[in-house]
């Protein structure tokens, strides 16, 4: 669910940027804070859930895992939450100047490494899936 959720924020963003009019844009920016209320509590359940089920596990896609989550969660609320409510005061106040457009490339690289690393974290749940599956 986090990984989808960041996905779509991020596909919205940069179809609406390269696609649409300031009315999408300013639009996907007013709708993606209220995607937080999905998001936030996704990546708590996403690594409490990792943490539990892996706590004792040495396992070096286990480890690779655990190493992953917190700059997951650092990246979303240092960086990502504040840059979607930043975005979301200039897109209404259409305030699309050079502020906007930096911190939008801010949000979008942030963005792109949490997908990152968020899809390396399901890929090797997967793996881990299917070898204790056998």
């Amino acid at each position: 669910m986090a990984l989808a959720t960041i996905l779509s924020f991020w596909l919205s963003t940069v179809l609406a940027e390269s696609l649409g009019t300031l009315e999408i844009v300013q639009s996907v920016k007013r709708t993606i804070p209220w995607g937080l209320l999905v998001l936030i509590p996704a990546l708590a359940l996403t690594g409490f859930s990792g943490f539990r089920l892996g706590a004792k596990w040495k396992h070096p896609a286990v480890v690779a895992k655990r190493r992953r989550m917190p700059i997951i969660a650092l990246n979303g609320m240092l960086v990502l939450v504040p840059c979607a409510l930043f975005l979301r005061q200039l897109a209404v106040s259409a305030d699309f100047g050079s502020t906007f457009y930096a911190v939008q490339v801010l949000e979008l690289c942030a963005g792109a490494l949490n997908i990152v690393l968020l899809t390396l974290n399901f890929r090797d749940g997967l793996r881990l899936r299917r070898r204790s599956a056998a």
